[in-house]
């Protein structure tokens, strides 16, 4: 079992560091400003949401700042978190409620919060905010209460400020709190019959966010109550993947599970969560296909669904995305509005307004790892790890530009030899991954450098009926669809849409109806600008081979692709055209059939 570092001993680099600084600069530096769910939250004082909006953006707030050492947002974080304590009741209880409320009260909010903490502590280590939890927690657990609607779907939430109890206080209620949790909430591996078969309504049980969340649910357990891990995540991966699952590593559902579609979308707050899980379960289980898992989401879905300054988002996001205007009469997704996939403040619902922010800081946080046996390279990034191994400080550097290039230079420096294993995980797509992770295990001393190239040939690869996808690497490719921003400011429900968090209409200005003519692919690296993920000027190309065909319209919509195309007979000869990485193309194709002369 491997585990993050506490403190803040990971500094971004590179671009990273740039991706973290736009979000900072964006949306998510901002909604304690702007947004009145956060700005005005019941949470700090205030008459508006009380819920999970705060608990939300803090859990995403909070490593932003310190990743950056930004006095302000740090200042602000500060803030928010001497508030919410100040409040906590003599009892224990820490939601902004009254008494008579708490057996109405949703406790997955209370979760929410007591997760923050717990991330709030790991990287600043206060005792304060420890106390806090301790005793919110504790309170849980002398409470007679009863789970439902999303605290009983997201009853597994609970178990991180537990895990992080644990190891600190050894105390039997805490595994015990993990227990009745359990009994109440809902036994999601019973539920994959439901999975299979996509329905116009809207569900606990097909929930996609919730499907995100719950797979980690197994590596927690194992973790809280000392049982054996049997494997159980992976078995609902593939049960997900094989009926929902899309070329960007996530799987459809707007808002419930949708099928194996390219134009039904994915709730933003899903890439996020499974991002987290996977998080969890490499952690917990070593095994590399979930970080691999966490790299497709991470390099793909989460860059697709932003604007460059990570201002606006989309609710969902749709493998071929022809255009993001909202819908004459009925919506095409099955539970969302017609404005799900326009790009906003607060499309469709804004839970993904406040949750999003965990997406890049995470990620970050989990560049290095740790074990007893010594230190883990887990994620290809930019980053430099300042730590101690046998009280020696010792100091890691990741240069890189993965996933635009495909190498890496370690630096390893120690103040004095010191024994210690340096493990480097080598990712599952890559030639060089026969040979498992790179380990090297011996006494370090002053500097050291060496460089890890991996290989990998682009490629297309078959998703569903008869479409294929380009892939390089950890990514995919899009044919990009030049796009004309109709902005829209207006207000609504006392919350103000103006530039630049007003909502988008993205219109298709250049063709989108092709298919693949020929399986070779070209790399194209290229300087790129100050967006990592660049819808303008994207850092790594693929040229392909391509011809018209007749694609068509879903029944009722002319602004969105067929599901599949009426025909794949080339009406032209085949053209050289550029594809770009999924995650800079906000209007694409991605899925794609090779057509027929």
């Amino acid at each position: 079992m491997y585990s993050i570092f506490d403190k803040n001993q990971i500094r971004p680099q590179g671009w990273l560091k740039r991706q973290l600084q736009i979000q900072a600069a964006g949306l998510s530096g901002h909604l304690d400003k702007i947004w009145p769910d956060v700005r005005d939250s019941a949470w700090i004082g205030g008459s508006r949401d009380g819920w999970e909006r705060v608990p939300y953006w803090l859990d995403g707030f909070i490593p932003l700042a310190y990743l950056l050492e930004d006095e302000d947002l740090i200042a602000r974080a500060q803030r928010y978190i001497d508030a919410i304590l100040d409040r906590q009741q003599d009892d224990g209880w820490i939601c902004p409620c009254s008494v008579d409320e708490r057996s109405t009260y949703d406790l997955w909010a209370y979760f929410l919060i007591c997760k923050v903490l717990a991330l709030y502590c790991q990287l600043t280590g206060s005792s304060r905010a420890e106390t806090a939890l301790y005793r919110a927690m504790k309170h849980l657990s002398t409470m007679e209460f009863t789970l439902f609607d999303w605290g009983k779907s997201r009853w597994f939430e609970a178990l991180i400020p537990l895990l992080y109890l644990k190891e600190r206080y050894h105390e039997e209620w805490i595994p015990q709190l993990g227990l009745e949790l359990r009994r109440q909430g809902l036994d999601w591996p019973s539920l994959t019959e439901r999975w299979k078969t996509p329905i116009n309504q809207w569900t606990h049980e097909t929930h996609i966010v919730n499907l995100g969340m719950m797979l980690k649910t197994e590596a927690m357990t194992s973790a809280l109550l000392d049982e054996p891990y049997t494997g159980i995540p992976e078995k609902l991966w593939k049960v997900l993947e094989k009926y929902n699952g899309t070329p960007a590593g996530i799987f459809t559902g707007d808002e419930c599970l949708s099928g194996r579609s390219p134009i039904q979308g994915t709730e933003l707050c899903h890439v996020v969560e499974l991002m987290y899980s996977c998080q969890w379960l490499y952690s917990v289980t070593g095994d590399r296909i979930w970080a691999d898992r966490l790299e497709k989401a991470a390099f793909n879905a989460l860059p697709a669904t932003f604007t460059d300054d990570m201002w606006t988002h989309q609710y969902v996001q749709m493998s071929n995305q022809i255009a993001c205007q909202e819908f004459p009469g009925r919506s095409l997704f099955r539970t969302n509005n017609s404005q799900a996939h326009l790009f906003g403040l607060e499309p469709h619902f804004g839970c993904c307004t406040a949750n999003f922010n965990q997406g890049w800081p995470k990620l970050a946080m989990n560049a290095f790892l740790h074990s007893e046996k010594g230190l883990l390279c887990a994620l290809m990034l930019p980053a430099t790890l300042h730590t101690t191994w046998n009280d020696v400080p010792v100091t890691v550097t990741m240069e890189t530009e993965y996933p635009f290039r495909l190498s890496c230079k370690y630096t390893v420096t120690v103040d004095a030899p010191v024994q210690m294993e340096l493990k480097i995980r080598i990712p599952g797509w890559a030639k060089e991954a026969a040979s498992g992770d790179y380990i090297i295990d011996k006494t370090w001393s002053g500097t050291e450098s060496f460089t890890l190239e991996l290989t990998d040939t682009p490629h297309l690869k078959s998703t569903t009926h008869g479409l294929r996808t380009a892939e390089y690497g950890p990514m995919i490719f899009s044919l990009p669809i030049q796009a004309q921003y109709i902005s829209r400011e207006y207000e609504k429900n006392g919350v103000e849409r103006r530039f630049p968090y007003c909502d988008y209409e993205l219109i298709p200005q250049t063709p989108w109806n092709y298919g693949f003519a020929g399986t070779e692919l070209t790399v194209t690296e290229k300087t790129g600008d100050d967006i990592p993920f660049s819808s303008v000027h994207p850092r790594l190309t693929l040229q392909a081979s391509l011809s018209p065909i007749r694609w068509g319209y879903e029944d009722g919509f002319l602004t969105v692709a067929s599901k599949y195309p009426q025909s794949k007979k080339a009406l032209a000869e085949p053209t050289t055209m550029e594809l770009i990485p999924y995650g800079c193309a906000k209007l694409r194709m991605t899925e794609m059939p090779m057509v027929s002369k």
